[in-house]
């Protein structure tokens, strides 16, 4: 697309939100015909007004596979900006998205929770994810309201989400997989096991959801 007829089609459409419309693409394949349970970040609470949220908001989509699939919106350009046109990579270059074996969207709200931290970690520290990194806790369960042998993260491709060129450049979907302590002591110790993780994970759970319930560890 070239500037002027970027500048058209924002004179066209004043709401116009080509990074939104990319993310929305790619789940309106996986999801047709679904309208997501979407939850917009307060206003004024986000940091170009001087508060702590970093992205717009999350949709919940309904997998008929029986999960809940989140995604974010924000780390990637999301609203008409002529400067970000024609790069490789549309900002970060990815939204994160999440699987969980719930049933309802409340038992959800500390994923989206851990999310806006990943987020907020992303855009302060200058430092971004890449697939097969994984993060570390505290040693306790990843949702402080439930007890579980989840404490930590592995970042993995989405699963089912695949990735979208934009006007801005590339976006990509990265997925957080819950793994245990014990899975993440054996990355510690050598992180060429992510790769057998993920491997192990797929091969009993092919969309990689995470279940605060699992008990088993894969390595």
């Amino acid at each position: 697309m070239t500037p002027e007829e970027f500048e058209a089609k924002c004179r066209e459409q004043e709401d116009w939100a080509p990074g939104w419309e990319a993310i929305d693409s790619v789940f309106e394949k996986l999801y047709p015909g679904q309208e997501p349970a979407h939850y917009a970040t307060n206003l004024v609470s986000r940091a170009m007004f001087g508060g702590s949220q970093y992205l717009d908001g999350f949709s919940i989509y309904d997998s008929p596979h029986g999960y809940k699939h989140l995604v974010t919106y924000g780390m990637t350009e999301l609203y008409a900006d002529k400067e970000a046109l024609g790069g490789e990579w549309n900002k970060w270059g990815y939204e994160i998205t999440i699987k969980l074996a719930e049933t309802g969207n409340q038992q959800c709200m500390w994923a989206i929770d851990m999310l806006a931290n990943l987020a907020r970690y992303t855009y302060t520290q200058k430092r971004f994810f890449e697939p097969f990194q994984y993060v570390a806790g505290d040693g306790t369960s990843i949702c402080r309201d439930r007890d579980s042998l989840i404490t930590a993260l592995l970042i993995v491709p989405d699963t089912e989400a695949e990735p979208v060129d934009t006007i801005y450049g590339r976006t990509e979907f990265l997925q957080l997989v819950g793994i245990t302590e014990r899975e993440l002591a054996a990355l510690k110790a050598d992180h060429a096991q992510a790769k057998r993780l993920y491997d192990a994970l797929r091969a009993e759970n092919p969309c990689l959801v995470t279940d605060l319930g699992r008990v088993k560890s894969y390595l």
